[in-house]
């Protein structure tokens, strides 16, 4: 029997405790945590990520500001509005929201954010600091799977792990924080992606398998061993006519039946990356108090 990893109740339980957090920081008449977001075109996706974090922040009691530029905003225009934030004393942390278009520099711009604002946890000091088992702001999802796992109690030490996708706001993270020499880590952990040959192989083996990926319905119940923890990160816009749908990697009917636990897409890991954002922000604003 597939027990589904629940990310919509999980995230409503950790809401509760950040709110009771919200509250008493309002009875001492403190300043409510601010979370800002720069956001650049029309991406579809990134503006139902923006969107939901917004509405997120509303249902919390933090504050949120929106910076959305045009779809042709140059490089410096973003850069512009990254130095304005980090200079603001009344913005705890903020995310600049990915991708960005082709002639943006990545790089560049998450190099601009200043790490102590960085609730995204791209920057590399922080993403150094993870790797080195330090204190550091974690990438949201990465963060959202290892809390998913932890608070239904799934043992990872010991446990082979498969990530698929290597990605810096998923795969990486995911594969160094599964590993890491602590409680929820020890997990020996194998990377794979598009350019792996026969993926199946390490697939069948795997005990937990993460799968960012980004291709609907890649992860078939045939290339899974019985009994193993399946964690989808995928999710794709369907348009099926004038309506749409949203799909994982995960071909859910077939792994369904097959795998001990699996994350549903959506309300599985998309509600703890939203959450573990907030929570992020909220640790921003008491380190800029201390």
């Amino acid at each position: 029997m597939t027990k589904i990893l629940n990310g919509d109740k999980l995230a409503i339980k950790i809401r509760k405790e950040i709110s009771k957090e919200i509250e008493n920081i309002k009875k001492k008449k403190k300043r409510i945590p601010h979370l800002g977001i720069i956001l650049s075109g029309t991406n579809s996706s990134s503006l139902t990520y923006v969107n939901s974090k917004i509405k997120e922040c509303k249902n919390i009691g933090l504050q949120s500001t929106l910076v959305h530029l045009p779809e042709y905003s140059s490089e410096h225009d973003i850069l512009k509005e990254i130095q304005r934030m980090n200079k603001d004393p009344l913005i705890d942390g903020f995310i600049v929201q990915l991708p960005l278009q082709k002639h943006i520099n990545q790089n560049n711009i998450i190099l601009s954010i200043n790490p102590k604002k960085d609730v995204d946890g791209f920057h590399p000091e922080n993403f150094g600091k993870m790797s080195l088992n330090m204190k550091a702001f974690f990438p949201a999802t990465a963060l959202g799977i290892l809390t998913l796992l932890e608070k239904n109690k799934i043992k990872i030490s010991g446990k082979h792990t498969v990530v698929i996708g290597r990605s810096n706001i998923v795969g990486r993270p995911i594969s160094i924080l599964m590993s890491r020499r602590k409680d929820i880590g020890n997990s020996t952990v194998t990377l794979t992606h598009s350019s792996t040959p026969n993926i199946e192989y390490y697939t069948k083996q795997a005990d937990i398998i993460i799968t960012a990926v980004g291709i609907p319905g890649f992860l078939k119940g045939e290339m899974i061993k019985k009994g193993s923890i399946v964690v989808d990160v995928g999710i794709t816009r369907i348009q099926n006519g004038k309506k749409f749908y949203f799909k994982g990697d995960v071909d859910f009917n077939s792994v369904y039946g097959k795998a001990s636990y699996l994350t549903p897409v959506p309300g599985g890991v998309g509600p703890m990356t939203r959450i573990m954002l907030i929570k992020n922000t909220l640790i921003a604003a008491l380190k800029n108090r201390e």
